[in-house]
């Protein structure tokens, strides 16, 4: 690690620790020529996530825009936010151990509606009714029987 005051390239690490929030390392560092102290950061390394719309446009994920979608879904239901930021990080987490670069926002809308299913079935419903676009009530009517594990019925 470069010395912020010398610019000699030699430096050991005299303390260690978690930062506050647990996502960073925070390291005391001692110059070994100039004998000075300063402090550096690490972080992990993530690969930038871009969602790929159905239209093939592009835009970088998000955290937020994740959990807004999550927080109408579960709007006036007994669903705690923190168990709404689970989700957003288990997603998160998923498609950052995918380890790929880009990926469909189709994908992700199936990851939010495994989680949302066993969590609460009306905010699966409604999610489920703006992702799947239904144009009538014989298509919503087919996601409920699937809820309640039925067939659907021939005339819809």
């Amino acid at each position: 690690m470069k010395c912020p005051f010398c610019g000699l390239e030699d430096s050991r690490v005299v303390d260690s620790r978690p930062s506050d929030d647990k996502s960073r390392i925070r390291r005391r560092r001692e110059c070994e020529s100039c004998k000075r102290r300063f402090t550096t950061y690490e972080t992990v390394e993530t690969i930038p996530i871009v969602v790929v719309k159905k239209n093939m446009t592009r835009e970088p994920f998000s955290r937020e825009k994740l959990f807004k979608s999550l927080l109408i879904a579960c709007s006036k239901r007994p669903v705690e936010t923190d168990e709404l930021d689970r989700i957003v990080t288990e997603i998160e987490a998923t498609l950052q151990n995918s380890m790929q670069r880009e990926i469909p926002s189709v994908r992700i809308g199936e990851l939010v509606m495994e989680n949302l299913r066993s969590l609460d079935e009306v905010a699966y419903v409604r999610f489920a009714s703006v992702y799947h676009r239904f144009q009538d009530i014989s298509t919503f009517k087919e996601a409920i029987s699937q809820i309640l594990g039925e067939k659907p019925t021939e005339e819809g």
